[in-house]
């Protein structure tokens, strides 16, 4: 193929520059704000067909446009308005808004002294659970009485009912044993799903027999420590229930299509339904046991409302009373916490009937409202149990300010079957959520310790250690911390016991630096970092650590040099790194080396570089496993050298000259340890630059060459996240990136004109690239760019203090000659790789590539050369061949070079815009 000679065109840049920028427009401040919003103003023409009727035209604003009949109707649609109250979706979609205001209206008449029950619900759930088997009690009964004729008496449905009632409590029923406890769950689960599928097709006494069955089930205790969790699930029940009674009941009060205002009185409701609440509380007194009795009648305790304004405050002290002939203590004590949930939730400001049911709970079991029952707990001998139950139940800031008086009262209980320490442990749980008087606080802390340093069993130790721990964090200095974890570590290390208490030993360590962000004086606490040595587990000490460096990178927001953290730290950081082998995942890698670089970048000694470069060498030296803690030193001490460069304002002297050849020295060291060859190539590059311009020009050849020698080992796939991606479109950003670069590197004075970029060609030419890929050429056309932009006289950039090649050939013809040969030789290769792809398959590439050279001909080639300029006519043909070019593209590039012919030294690309003609895809 014939050679076409290359010519760059001469630029200035600062012209171009100056042709490039915005022209400044004046601007008349008046009514003109640029966040003030705009109105658009539409003109819009109706035409009527109607006989008579005349075109009319009405301009109106797009933010407000009016139409005539809603303003003749002032908005109201008379249609509308009678859909919406004869709809019946419309008033159940209004009495769903008005019982969901009165929900809120309830929670928040309650308070915020009482605890909500869904805070509660889960807790239960999840702590009281049973590997015992389980039996549950499932009604057989018969269908008799269901079919009822319309012409039945009212007495006779009433006594049907009754029957079905007493059918169901002597029928037949079945029992279910050896369940599991989700075998149990499940079966509760159904019969609730059978009380809404019941409710739903309006069998409202088989509903009542499913909720009556649930409830006997609360007086079996047979599996003790599951009966918590079988009360809340069929407390759940009961709640579904009686809101289904009481929704029902509330939509028989609908009269005239209005709903029942959220504060009605008894008077509002017409007669039929206060005949079915009246009628719900018949069907309920008639039930023989009194357990399901109470749930039930309880359960529906809020229908009271629509019968008597003092129904409820009635009922409820009843309630109570019925409540005393349930003999199982432990089924009467949670009837008692299910009736004054369901008081608070339905009469919050009826409060006294909580103190009713917790003194008769007082007096079932002999025990002892707080100041009053410490009293009581006092005159029944302090027993222990009752003790740590009140420290258990009460709020935390009650406890709290009480806490010298329950020290007396834990002092003198009995210990027979509920030890002290276990008590000084509820109590320690309440100091950590609220704080004691500031007087009590060190007297607080001596007495519990006496008694939980006594303790010989190593378990019940470190049990209540973790509770105080964070108590004398709080609220004492370092030297009570101190005292502290010297005594853990005195009773955890004989025979090892720490190994059997790791959990505990972590969580004192989450509350001490949770309560000490400053790491100076956290690690000025003699016996934090003896402590961290009982986690001989690897680990569990590596979860530690972890959390030691999480804290460090939350709270420390100011570089530090202190010699106390960095020592610490890194042997935390090394803790870390060397738990790192070949079964490690790389999410754990990943982890591990973003904590190591949240340590390394805080770590700072100011204008004692020597230091920071030496921290560097030491770090490098522990961490060499993790890539990621390498590359952030890499950068770290090619930032050093930029700071050096910065203090001596680019004129080094011969020490900081030496010290930055140092830090080059230590990144050309570090850097082919490193495994990812786009990590290494990014790196060889990004140093190249900082020893560029801190005027190590040798290194920076020795970089770009290291390079230069690394593209062959590039791979045709790289794993990326994963996944496998062809690694040719990274290799092309790399190769453009540092093209940019060697624009300004000066030719070395032992070696040839541009040999730095002539090695590049010669492995870019050897690389083996994808049959299917135009790649290569496109790195070929940015060379051209870059051969161009070297033959101009003045650089577009330049780095201080350093001169390169415009400066040392200063245009020379040699220099120049060099140029143009090499950028004649990259052409041929462009030419010749558009001639292999005069295929069918390949046509649109072809196409696309022509184009391309064609506007780098235009941009950099002086096309007052004739066969320069022939060669761009050529390529132009060549794009919209075969139809494949974006016609929209090619006229736009066409107005570009017209628009362009009319700056100053261009008049030759109007001649060239006369031969370029468009063509149709036709």
């Amino acid at each position: 193929m014939a050679a076409f000679p290359w010519h760059s065109r001469n630029r200035n840049y600062k012209a171009e520059f100056a042709s490039c920028r915005l022209e400044a427009v004046p601007l008349e401040f008046g009514d003109y704000h640029p966040l003030k919003p705009i109105t658009v103003t539409e003109s819009k023409t109706k035409k009527v067909t109607r006989k008579g009727s005349t075109s009319s035209t009405s301009s109106s604003s797009s933010s407000s446009v009016m139409d005539p009949l809603s303003s003749v109707l002032d908005g109201t649609d008379p249609l509308s308005l009678f859909a919406a109250t004869a709809d019946p979706t419309a008033t159940a979609a209004a009495m769903d808004s008005s019982r969901k205001k009165r929900d809120r209206d309830d929670n928040s008449m309650i308070g915020s002294d009482f605890e909500p029950w869904s805070s509660k619900r889960g807790e239960i759930l999840t702590r009281y659970t049973t590997t015992e088997k389980l039996s549950i009690n499932l009604f057989m009964g018969s269908e008799k009485g269901k079919a009822v004729t319309a012409t039945s008496a009212m007495s006779e449905k009433v006594r049907t009912r009754l029957e079905e009632l007493d059918d169901f409590e002597e029928g037949s029923q079945k029992e279910l044993l050896n369940l599991t406890q989700q075998d149990y769950v499940n079966r509760i689960e159904e019969l609730n799903q059978s009380l809404k599928d019941a409710w739903a097709s309006d069998q409202k006494v088989k509903a009542l027999k499913i909720v009556i069955q649930c409830s006997k089930l609360l007086s079996d205790t047979s599996v003790i420590q599951f009966y918590p969790s079988k009360f809340v699930l069929i407390t759940d029940i009961l709640d579904t229930f009686g809101k289904l009674v009481y929704e029902r009941i509330f939509s028989m009060c609908v009269d005239n299509r209005s709903v029942l205002p959220d504060d009605f009185s008894p008077e509002n409701v017409n007669d039929t339904a206060k005949e079915t609440c009246l009628n719900w509380f018949f069907k309920i007194a008639s039930i023989r046991e009194l357990i399901p009795r109470f749930y039930v009648e309880a359960s529906i305790l809020k229908c009271n409302k629509f019968l008597s304004k003092t129904g409820i405050s009635e009922c409820l002290p009843r309630l109570t009373c019925m409540i005393r002939g349930i003999g199982d203590p432990l089924v009467s004590v949670y009837a008692r916490a299910y009736l004054c949930r369901v008081g608070m939730e339905v009469a919050p400001h009826l409060k006294e009937s909580l103190n009713k049911n917790f003194f008769d709970f007082l007096l079932t079991f002999k025990q002892a409202l707080l100041t009053e029952m410490m009293e009581r707990c006092k005159k029944l001998g302090n027993n222990a149990l009752l003790l740590n139950s009140v420290m258990s139940a009460f709020r935390a800031e009650f406890i709290a300010t009480r806490s010298m008086d329950f020290i007396g009262m834990i002092k003198e209980c009995d210990e027979s079957g509920f030890p002290k320490h276990l008590l000084f442990r509820s109590l320690g749980l309440n100091l950590a959520l609220a704080d004691p008087p500031e007087s009590d606080q060190l007297q607080i802390l001596n007495e519990a310790w006496k008694v939980i340093t006594k303790l010989k069993n190593p378990q019940d130790y470190i049990n209540c250690a973790e509770v105080w721990v964070e108590y004398t964090c709080k609220h004492f200095t370092k030297r009570e911390v101190n005292t502290v974890l010297a005594d853990v570590i005195k009773h955890m290390t004989p025979d090892r016991a720490f190994e059997d208490s790791y959990p505990q030993l972590q969580s004192i360590i989450k509350k001490v630096i949770a309560h000490f962000h400053d790491f100076s004086v956290l690690f000025s606490v003699e016996k934090f970092l003896p402590f961290l040595d009982m986690f001989q587990k690897e680990s569990v000490r590596v979860e530690v650590c972890k959390c030691i460096m999480e804290a460090f990178i939350k709270h420390q927001h100011e570089p530090t040099k202190d010699p106390v953290i960095l020592n610490a730290l890194l042997h935390v950081c090394k803790t870390m790194h060397d738990s790192v082998n070949a079964l490690t995942l790389e999410d754990e890698k990943r982890m591990l080396a973003y904590l190591i670089n949240g340590f390394v970048k805080m770590v700072s000694f100011g204008r004692d570089f020597e230091q920071q470069l030496s921290f560097y060498v030491e770090a490098r030296s522990m961490f060499c496993n993790l890539e990621p803690v390498l590359v952030q030193l890499i950068h770290s001490v090619n930032r050093l050298a930029m700071e050096t460069r910065k203090v001596m304002k680019g004129n080094h002297s011969r020490k900081t000259a030496a010290f930055v050849r140092a830090c080059v020295a230590y990144c050309f060291i570090t850097i082919p340890s490193l495994v990812g060859i786009f990590t290494r190539l990014n790196l060889y590059l990004h140093s190249g630059q900082v020893a560029l311009a801190n005027q190590c020009l040798s290194q920076a050849d020795a970089f770009f060459k290291a390079a230069i020698s690394l593209i062959p080992e590039v791979p045709k796939t790289i794993n990326i996240d994963g996944k496998m991606r062809p690694s040719e479109s990274f290799l092309l950003e790399f190769l453009c990136n540092f093209f940019s670069t060697l624009l300004i590197v000066p030719d070395h004075p032992e070696h040839g004109v541009l040999f730095l970029v002539r090695e590049l060609l010669n492995v870019i030419q050897d690389y083996t690239w994808e049959d299917s890929s135009d790649d290569k050429i496109r790195i070929y056309t940015c060379v051209l760019h870059l051969l161009s932009a070297m033959s101009q006289e003045t650089y577009l950039y330049h780095v201080d203090k350093v001169d390169s090649n415009d400066s040392l050939y200063g245009g020379d013809s040699k220099f120049l000659a060099e140029n143009n040969k090499l950028c004649e030789t990259v052409m041929v290769q462009i030419l010749e790789h558009l001639k292999a792809l005069a295929k069918d398959e390949a046509l649109k590439r072809q196409s696309s590539l022509g184009l391309s050279f064609f506007n780098s001909i235009l941009a950099h080639g002086d096309l007052r050369n004739n066969k320069l300029n022939q060669l761009s006519v050529n390529l132009w043909h060549l794009a919209q061949r075969h139809g494949c070019a974006d016609t929209r593209t090619m006229v736009k590039t066409l107005e570009y070079i017209k628009k362009r012919s009319k700056q100053p030294d261009m008049s030759h690309l109007m001649e060239l815009a006369l031969r370029l003609p468009l063509q149709s895809r036709t």
